[in-house]
């Protein structure tokens, strides 16, 4: 499976980095090409020269190596892997990776790729479990990094718990599930998410507190099934997901001109919180406060998105699923709005002040089909996605 594949091995700084040389006789056993590139905190723990050996290519270190800038630029470097694999992770570069930071060629790699990066982290369980590890866990996680481990275990520290750097067999494992054909290879997934921004003025607009962060989770985990996913968006608080078509759209007109022109899709999953209602003549000039007052501003409705699609005579996607975000008899009025809208499924949660789901990082959600009411447990965004993608994936089968 791994034939002809390559991957580029980042080692970063820890005692787990020796792993990493057995990682690498795995993946060349399966006929992996490995081209590896050591930090220098890795250097302290391996050699050059061993990783060299293992991997039968030289090993790339500093960014400022006017040579390899002349034969292979880290930009190039970056995108010439089929998987980039972080293996030691340390906390350290995941905080780079979250943050956006290129202080040296790993993290310059990370930040100037479009390549699917999986890490496996290792650390003390003391800095696994801190919050700061915690919130650039979830950060990475929305962005479509995969992670593989860490596992409960002994610590070359002597403490015991999560943060030990997973077996390399059990990371070969995970790089061969990434090649694997997903259940949803072959199929199209369109995808909106995000909220949409309505003009009043030039300078200011109509919008909701959608953060998008629940369309890129469902997005991620439709293209680890293999799906192609076109990912409409309106102006997210995050990055839209790698490896997938993104359209960036800022009104509602907008995102329905993009739904129109992705089409066919085998499902479409519309998670976006589309702004119902529009400035019917929004002002090509500010608004000025005036003597005589507050302005009057006239609304239209907006196109609904969700039942144009769903009621399609022609063309309809097999799949169509939409959103319902309540306040108040959340079920009752998603139930409702299924049978209205006539999508075949709807997602339901409670998004009042006191739930925190709306922008943040959980959801608590009711999966409301033909069958009735399927409610979900309170869990992370990125797990209610996973679960959802499996659901869909069954669906089309």
């Amino acid at each position: 499976m791994l034939q002809d594949k390559r991957i580029l091995l980042i080692l970063t700084g820890g005692i787990a980095a020796y792993k990493g040389l057995d990682l690498i006789r795995r993946l060349r056993e399966r006929g992996a090409a490995v081209t590896p590139v050591l930090t220098r905190a890795a250097e302290q723990f391996i050699t050059p020269l061993s990783v060299s050996a293992l991997a039968g290519e030289k090993v790339y270190r500093e960014l400022f190596d006017l040579t390899d800038e002349a034969e292979m630029g880290h930009i190039q470097l970056s995108r010439s892997a089929d998987l980039i694999v972080v293996a030691p992770a340390t906390a350290d570069i995941l905080a780079k990776m979250a943050q956006g930071r290129a202080d040296d060629l790993a993290s310059t790699l990370l930040l100037a790729t479009d390549t699917p990066v999986m890490v496996a982290p290792a650390m003390n369980v003391r800095m696994w479990t801190h919050a700061a590890t915690r919130r650039n866990r979830d950060q990475l996680i929305a962005d479509g990094i995969t992670f593989v481990g860490p596992n409960d275990g002994d610590m070359a520290c002597g403490e015991f718990g999560p943060g030990r750097m997973a077996e390399p067999l059990d990371i070969v494992a995970a790089i061969e599930a990434h090649f694997a054909p997903g259940p949803l290879t072959g199929r199209h997934v369109l995808i909106t998410s995000g909220p949409t921004h309505e003009p009043i003025d030039p300078v200011r607009y109509i919008a909701n507190r959608s953060s998008g962060a629940q369309g890129t989770a469902i997005a991620n985990a439709l293209l680890r099934l293999g799906a192609r996913v076109t990912f409409v968006t309106g102006p997210a608080d995050i990055a839209p997901p790698q490896g997938a078509d993104v359209i960036a759209v800022e009104t509602a007109r907008e995102m329905q001109d993009a739904v129109t022109q992705a089409l066919p899709a085998d499902a479409a999953v519309f998670a976006a919180a589309v702004a119902d209602w529009r400035v019917a003549s929004a002002s090509d000039s500010k608004l000025k406060k005036s003597a005589y007052g507050l302005p009057v501003l006239t609304f239209a409705e907006n196109p609904d998105i969700l039942a144009q699609v769903a009621q399609m005579q022609d063309g309809r996607p097999g799949l169509v699923i939409g959103f319902a975000a309540e306040t108040d008899d959340v079920i009752a009025n998603a139930t409702a709005k299924r049978a209205r809208k006539g999508c075949d499924w709807i997602v339901a949660n409670d998004v009042s002040p006191a739930t925190g789901i709306m922008g943040g990082a959980e959801n608590a959600v009711t999966l409301i089909s033909a069958d009735g009411a399927d409610p979900w447990p309170r869990m992370a965004k990125d797990d209610v996605a996973t679960r959802l993608a499996g659901r869909i994936a069954d669906a089309l089968s």
